[in-house]
């Protein structure tokens, strides 16, 4: 397989969003809805080293938004066959880490431009499978063929680089830097972005040069299964992703533990984070290495408001950020900290915005969907009871109708910086606004927290923003916008302090983070 070189490629862009106002986009997601339907119900196996294997032990893919609805019934690996995949992967990695870069990167636009011709396809199963509405799964699968394009365009930039590294030169010695793969990796990826994420976590290890286990979220398998499938038609080789669907307490900790994992990719809850990286630090005999662990795990990002702002266009991104995919993303909104005049404004335009939410079924195009399982269904419902103690209720705070996992758009006013609402991850439509004396208090508020990944200041004086951008501590941090929908290339996305490593996917030091460098010096 062969490739553009890197200078000769056009400038990268990202993959457009589809407008579902327009009536030919409505009717190809309807019929891409019906199709995937049509294949409900589906046995999926493991994938290792090119044998599919079914096993007895079945992990069961629901819809959440009606429960009765069986995407998909998924082969669940245990630690026998997670071994099974790591030795697959070990051999593959002995010919794949010598694969050229160009040939590697050339196995991601394949991929990428087969997926961008059954976009409406991927994005209606992961509607299905997660309880994304149009725009939200059309977006994630945007992002997954973005992460296709620019991990490739990355891997040949790094290609280039190898043979043009800028070193210091001495007389009578040839010297070089080179990036070269690590191993073989455990990827975890989360089920809130279960196309986009997992193909950005897999494809940045695999392109790399390393060969992978992939172990998806066990409530959106279904999804990876696909995306794994199009690597294979793609023409990637046997064992380098190995598809190993599985319990975290089972096979997750086996393969975090392995004296061969030289690296664990994973994104998720604060606690599994924290659990990987405790797990990787303990050297297993016969391990020669210390494992690379590349973490992003939460947050409790925020909107800051002073009293200059947009105060309409601010409760409108507090609105999007807080409830967009009912708040199940690490980047949610999930606090809105506004300054004390403004206050009662910016708390009637959220709420009206609020009211105006529809709930309902995905696949009808409903602004607010299910949550993902039952687990998240009760704790959620257990922090809207707290937080009827923690602040006033403004709107929601109850269940909604519907054959699934529904809970209603929940705003808590006047609730104090210290309260468990606007401390801990909630990851469900549940905002809780908190009034500050100043924009200096408000921000002093969005930094008490445990969490950094991101955030957005709404203001129009251009030295408090200059002062907010030195100050607002977090990985992610925009400017009059959103905190949710950074984009690949555009917006290298990572947080601080419990948010994780501040890995930045899609950011031009990534790829870095699944390579080592190697000098090599030689007289002349």
């Amino acid at each position: 397989m062969t490739t553009i070189p890197f200078n000769e490629m056009k400038p990268y862009a990202n993959e457009p969003f589809t407008d579902f106002s327009l009536a030919e986009n409505k009717a190809a997601m309807e019929a891409a809805i019906a199709k995937a339907k049509s294949e409900f119900g589906r046995a999926y196996p493991l994938k290792i080293g090119g044998q599919m294997i079914e096993t007895e032990a079945k992990i069961t893919s629901i819809n959440p938004g009606n429960v009765t609805e069986v995407i998909g019934l998924v082969s669940r690996a245990n630690q026998e066959l997670a071994e099974q995949a790591m030795q697959a992967a070990l051999n593959a990695f002995e010919t794949w880490s010598k694969v050229p870069a160009s040939q590697r990167a050339g196995y991601l636009f394949k991929a990428a431009k087969l997926m961008r011709e059954r976009k409406h396809e991927f994005s209606a199963l992961m509607l299905l499978e997660s309880g994304k509405n149009y725009a939200e799964a059309d977006v994630d699968t945007a992002e997954a063929i973005d992460f296709l394009e620019f991990y490739g365009r990355e891997m040949l930039r790094l290609s280039a680089i190898n043979e043009t590294q800028p070193l210091a030169s001495i007389p009578g010695e040839v010297n070089r830097l080179t990036y070269t793969p690590l191993g073989v990796g455990v990827i975890i990826p989360p089920w809130n972005f279960p196309l986009a994420i997992c193909v950005g976590m897999t494809a940045a290890a695999v392109v790399s040069g390393n060969t992978v286990l992939l172990k998806p979220a066990s409530t959106t398998p279904v999804i990876a299964h696909q995306f794994v499938a199009l690597m294979e038609e793609a023409g990637l080789p046997a064992g380098v992703i190995n598809y190993i669907p599985g319990s975290g307490a089972e096979i997750g900790d086996y393969l975090t533990a392995h004296p061969k994992t030289r690296f664990v990719s994973f994104t998720g809850s604060k606690e599994v984070g924290l659990r990987i990286n405790k797990l990787a630090a303990e050297t297993a005999p016969g391990q020669i290495w210390i494992k690379r662990v590349i973490a992003e795990m939460g947050g409790k990002d925020g909107i800051v408001v002073d009293e200059t702002a947009d105060l309409e266009a601010a409760a409108a991104a507090i609105v999007a950020s807080a409830f967009g995919f009912q708040g199940q993303k690490c980047s949610a909104g999930s606090r809105a900290i506004i300054v004390q005049e403004v206050y009662d404004e910016v708390a009637g335009y959220v709420v009206a915005l609020a009211e105006k939410l529809q709930i309902g079924l995905p696949e009808l195009n409903c602004a607010v969907g299910p949550v993902i399982d039952q687990i998240s269904y009760a704790r959620i419902l257990d922090y809207i009871d707290v937080g009827r103690e923690e602040g006033a209720l403004l709107i929601g705070g109850a269940k909604a109708s519907g054959n699934g996992y529904y809970i209603q758009p929940t705003i808590f006013g006047e609730v104090d910086p210290k309260a468990r609402i606007m401390q801990e991850e909630i990851f469900g439509p549940v905002l809780a606004l908190a009034k500050a004396k100043d924009w200096r208090d408000a921000i002093a508020i969005f930094n008490d927290t445990e969490y950094g990944l991101t955030g957005s200041f709404f203001s129009t004086d251009e030295d408090r923003i200059a002062e907010a951008l030195d100050t607002i501590h977090c990985g992610n941090l925009y400017v009059n916008r959103k905190c949710t929908g950074a984009l690949v290339g555009v917006h290298p996305f990572g947080g601080f302090n419990m948010s994780g490593t501040d890995s930045k996917a899609g950011g031009p030091d990534y790829l870095l983070l699944f390579t080592q460098a190697k000098l090599t010096s030689r007289k002349v």
